[in-house]
């Protein structure tokens, strides 16, 4: 799939027929259900499965988390999906990113993600964009008015610029915390932005929303986060460090954005954890979409 402008959804992809399930929908008929989805509409109900399928989710940032945060609400019959990020796939996204395999190394992470989602829902829009979020891409990346956004972007000062638009503009958004130095998926909860635990990025997020986006100090605000409560364990150092410590290898080198080396240390992952808190996030998204819980009365 190739690349598109944000906010300028192609066309419905042609559709296939499948011998479970008949031909596909076509746009603009009206809900049919398809074999493809019958567990989870036994799960949603058909009203459920309306709402999904004619919902709009963005994704912004397509890692760990991400990566299958956006395949969980794709094979979950949303509509209309764009997922962002503006990297390209590097080997050492392989112990926990979808898209990180042989022969898709240096690939634009968005593009890899949209011809998978693509195959995965034949009539879905997906809308692959590789771009940076920050204040001067908003505007453009959240066109279209979403329904719902999920929030996995690395980046702080994007994350909280993120959660603070979708705030003002009533947009629902669930922003996942840090998942890096965790072993137990277990210890993942789901609560009020303002009132997660044991998470250092979760502290420095709800910093920067009440210095510079006047977020209040206490009560809840109304921002759904994914975070553990798990202590984060520090990084061992590797023998191939030698002397120099860690070394950036992703094919961008220096992007000027979100450059890996800059950072003041990295953190262990596994999939095991990452994907559970997109899988969170994902059951977050969908469940309030199908149950028509989307959007705050107030």
């Amino acid at each position: 799939m190739s690349m598109i402008e944000p906010g300028v959804p192609p066309a419905p992809a042609a559709s296939d027929t499948s011998p479970a399930g008949g031909a596909e929908p076509v746009a603009g008929e009206g809900y049919k259900l398809h074999r493809r989805w019958d567990r989870l509409a036994r799960l949603t109900s058909d009203e459920g499965m309306q709402r999904l399928q004619g919902a709009f989710v963005v994704v912004m940032g397509l890692g760990g988390v991400g990566s299958f945060a956006a395949e969980a609400i794709v094979r979950s019959a949303v509509g209309r999906v764009r997922v962002v990020d503006f990297d390209e796939a590097c080997v050492t996204n392989s112990n926990r990113q979808l898209h990180a395999m042989k022969g898709n190394i240096g690939k634009p992470k968005a593009s890899l993600l949209g011809e998978r989602f693509q195959a995965i829902n034949p009539q879905a829009v997906i809308e692959p964009v590789k771009a940076f979020y920050n204040e001067e891409t908003s505007e453009a990346l959240l066109a279209g008015e979403p329904d719902y956004v999920v929030d996995a972007i690395d980046n702080v000062t994007a994350k909280c610029h993120l959660i603070a638009t979708c705030r003002a503009r009533g947009i629902p958004v669930v922003t996942c915390l840090g998942a890096a130095g965790r072993w137990d998926p277990t210890e993942i909860r789901v609560a009020d932005l303002n009132r997660t635990k044991n998470c250092r990025l979760g502290v420095a997020v709800r910093d920067i929303l009440r210095t510079k986006h006047g977020f209040p100090k206490s009560g809840l605000w109304g921002v759904t986060a994914v975070y553990s409560e798990e202590f984060v364990q520090p990084p061992h150092p590797l023998a191939y460090d030698g002397e120099d410590g860690f070394k950036c290898v992703c094919p961008q080198g220096q992007n000027g954005l979100f450059e890996c080396d800059r950072r003041n240390r990295i953190d262990g992952s596994a999939s095991f954890v990452t994907g559970a808190f997109g899988l969170h996030a994902a059951a977050v998204v969908v469940k309030s979409i199908a149950q028509g819980a989307t959007r705050d009365p107030a």
